[in-house]
């Protein structure tokens, strides 16, 4: 049953008038240092408007979710704005509302909770930037395009909202554009996003053939209708998965991600790790019956997940930039996120998202308080020793750190091991992709806790003449420590089932995972595979010993310096190459596909432009001056010659009379 709630409209609503207002403030600034020509002017209120207004839509998020949670008992798993017609084209029609159900009910409360933690953040951050009204107008516009992404009724709308997180995150990564490289940034993401996104039209326009509509809950209730034709659902499944590679960044579309760390860290923390990059999770998980319908697309999904995960984890190995680890580490788990959904486990896959903007988003914004700190220093060879001088910091980091790295009890822990049990428990094809999967967590643990002793532990490895490290203000440490908290507690959300008080997320989840449950596992009644409770002990053991394990030879690795690094990299300098470029993924684009189109580009604008179409343009012209210039020659004014000439013309037609009549 749906419920009819009207407020809904409120939710993206309060964003995007904070936008508008941070942008006319930004506009009136740049006007009145124009006419004042002073540079120093601010306009710090902006940012207390971006906040309120994120403030607002979190508790309207919160009376929705409270609003289901007290109809659940009545039937009720929805609430629908009213609808109006948008697009009316004959049989095909797209209506324009908002629905919060139970995923989209969990998806809101992380984007605007995480993403108020993060504009309070940014009020600490951003004080002193020149653009910080326009910063906070980007910011709340993309929680605005967001918010519409998770609460539209339709594909189409989804879409509007899917490329509008698109522009706001090209805007956000480029917004330094004056040093030059987060512009190339920017217009890398938006480019490597768009292929995914033409995919993602092209899946749409399938679904269009099939059901005749875009209504998502349509398309889901009328696959089990439509699996005679499975051939074309398959095929709008990969197309749709290959939009979800672009803006979740799978391989092979994920090498846009670590060059977008080139914007401010709030962006790192709210775009690419607790909101955007998770859309294509949301997609497959809404539309999961589609997707279940087609076996060999989970397949390949899983193949690309743990693939992803691994050259992610990998890469994080050998990065000495503390947001590139970062930014590696994000890869990897949407590459889990991704290993989920093949396996069927929907809701451990929405479990590993929630989680991982927790604690993510808490280590991007803790690596944003050391560079602060640290005056825009981002090489970690450069830190060391930072725990003296930044405790709070330090302590809200190895919080975060320890979840990332799946220690035992720790939110990380509990939502990445779950997601491994179902791998496991999958078999065939899937065990192999377990195993990848596990040596990823190995990896994640030993590059995390590297991280950790290379920036807090250890001698001061920095300049103590040009660089006084001190701990960043309240505005930016109090999101620290609630995230920090939500980080340490956050599993509790969805617990094993061998632990008291267990899958609670799984539960709440289930009307919506439901259908492609039953056609993904229709020959077991419409349940997946249970572990029994001896393997899922020894799973959850296994899982705890590889976290401690490498955390310990991580951080007992590097607590006194870079020197292990040096000796791998004088050991195997090719293979240390290898990761340190991401496997040259990024490079062999460059080569293989960015290059040519360029030489290609050149060839035309010099061969067939200039030389060619220029060419016979000019040549016309040239040939037009020359004979007009031959006959300028023969108007000289003179009587004589005119009469003579008209004597040979006369004559000259008389002679072609003659001829024509004989």
């Amino acid at each position: 049953m749906i419920e009819n709630w009207q407020a809904l409209w409120l939710l993206p609503l309060f964003p995007l008038l904070g936008s508008l207002v941070c942008a006319v403030a930004h506009f009136r600034l740049l006007r009145a240092r124009r006419n004042a020509n002073d540079e120093g002017l601010q306009a710090h209120w902006t940012g207390l408007v971006a906040c309120s207004a994120l403030g607002a839509s979190l508790l309207v998020a919160l009376m929705a979710f409270g609003k289901l949670l007290g109809l659940a008992s009545e039937g009720v798993f929805a609430l629908e704005s009213a609808a109006w017609s948008w697009i009316d084209a004959g049989s095909f029609e797209v209506e324009l509302s908002m629905v919060v159900d139970r995923l989209s009910s969990v998806m809101i409360l992380v984007i605007t909770g995480v993403g108020l933690l993060i504009h309070v953040y940014s009020l600490g951050y951003m004080k002193e930037d020149p653009g910080c009204a326009k910063f906070f107008a980007y910011l709340n516009l993309f929680v605005f395009a967001m918010l519409i992404l998770v609460l539209s009724s339709s594909l189409l709308g989804l879409f509007v909202g899917w490329e509008g997180v698109g522009l706001c995150s090209y805007l956000l990564i480029g917004f330094w554009y004056d040093k030059g490289w987060p512009a190339e940034a920017g217009q890398k993401a938006f480019v490597v996003n768009r292929i995914g996104d033409a995919c993602f039209l092209v899946g749409s326009f399938l679904l269009i053939g099939v059901f005749g509509t875009l209504d998502l809950s349509d398309i889901a209730g009328l696959v089990p209708a439509m699996l005679d034709q499975k051939g074309t659902l398959g095929l709008a499944a990969l197309c749709l998965f290959a939009g979800a590679c672009g803006k979740s960044a799978q391989w092979p579309l994920f090498t846009w991600l670590p060059d977008a760390m080139a914007g401010p860290t709030p962006v790192s923390a709210l775009i690419h790790a607790a909101t955007m990059v998770t859309a294509g999770v949301y997609l497959i998980v809404r539309l999961n019956p589609l997707f279940a319908a087609s076996t060999a697309v989970l397949a390949l999904i899983g193949v690309v997940g743990a693939l992803t995960a691994f050259i992610g984890a990998s890469s994080a190995l050998a990065q000495r930039d503390i947001k590139k680890v970062l930014a590696y580490s994000t890869v990897s788990q949407l590459g889990y996120m991704f290993l989920g959904l093949a396996s069927g486990a929907w809701a451990a896959a929405v479990f590993h998202l929630v989680t991982h903007a927790f604690f993510k988003g808490l280590l991007f914004l803790g690596s944003g308080s050391v560079i602060h700190g640290m005056h825009e220093e981002q090489d970690m060879y450069k830190m060391g020793g930072l725990r003296a001088h930044m405790p709070r910091t330090c302590a809200t980091f190895v919080a975060g750190a320890a979840a990332l790295s799946g220690l035992p009890l720790l939110s990380g822990f509990f939502s990445k091991d779950e997601i491994l049990a179902h791998t496991f428990g999958h078999g065939g094809l899937y065990a192999g992709l377990w195993l990848m999967g596990l040596a990823a967590a190995a990896m994640t643990a030993f590059y995390t806790w590297r991280m950790v002793a290379l920036t807090f532990f250890g001698d001061e490895r920095f300049d103590v003449q040009a660089v006084h490290p001190h701990e960043s203000p309240a505005s930016m440490t109090l999101p620290l420590v609630l995230l920090a908290l939500l980080a340490v507690f956050g599993g509790l959300l969805n617990l094993p089932h061998v632990l008291p008080g267990a899958q609670v997320l799984m539960h709440w989840l289930e009307p919506v995972t439901a259908p492609g449950n039953r056609i993904l596992w229709a020959g077991r009644g419409g349940e997946p595979p249970h572990l029994s409770v001896p393997i899922e002990w020894a799973l959850l053991g296994l899982g705890s010993l590889v976290a401690l394990v490498f955390a310990h030879l991580g951080f007992h690795g590097y607590k006194h310096g870079y020197g292990l690094d040096e000796h791998y990299r004088d050991r195997r300098p090719g293979l240390w190459d290898f990761l340190e470029k991401a496997w040259r993924i990024d490079s062999s684009y460059t080569d293989l596909v960015v290059l040519p189109i360029k030489l290609i580009a050149f060839l035309v604008a010099t061969v067939v432009d200039q030389f060619a179409i220029d060419g016979a343009v000019n040549a016309s012209a040239t040939l037009t001056r020359a004979v007009a210039g031959r006959l300028r020659a023969w108007v000289d004014g003179s009587v004589k010659n005119y009469a003579l000439w008209m004597g040979a013309g006369a004559a000259g037609l008389t002679l072609i009379w003659m001829w024509s009549r004989a």
